[in-house]
């Protein structure tokens, strides 16, 4: 399946079938919390939250993409990001797009 942020594939013609999304709301274990919260003393990358954003990521890319596949679709198309903080240490992660079929 191809996935793409720009909302055409070039030199392809393409039926849309509808908005797909994925979403996941991701949470660090409280030690990782506690650690990050520390980090904040002294600055720098909070490597914890970082991989927790990766890794929600690509789930919610995973989800999207079931959507598409259930729709038969080749690609998607457009794809955006979203993501917010549900409470201390929890993120929402949004993939989004339009699934197209190649004519």
């Amino acid at each position: 399946m191809k996935l793409l942020s720009i909302d055409y594939i070039p030199g392809q013609e393409i039926e849309a079938l509808g908005m797909v999304k994925g979403a996941v709301v991701q949470t660090k274990h409280f030690g990782n919390d506690f650690m990050a919260g520390m980090k904040t003393l002294v600055g720098g990358e909070i490597v914890a939250y970082t991989e927790m954003l990766n890794e929600a990521r690509q789930i919610a890319v995973k989800r999207m993409v079931d959507e598409a596949n259930a729709l038969n679709a080749d690609a998607v198309i457009g794809i955006r990001y979203g993501s917010a903080q549900m409470m201390q240490g929890a993120a929402e992660v949004v993939a989004y797009g339009t699934a197209v079929k190649f004519k």
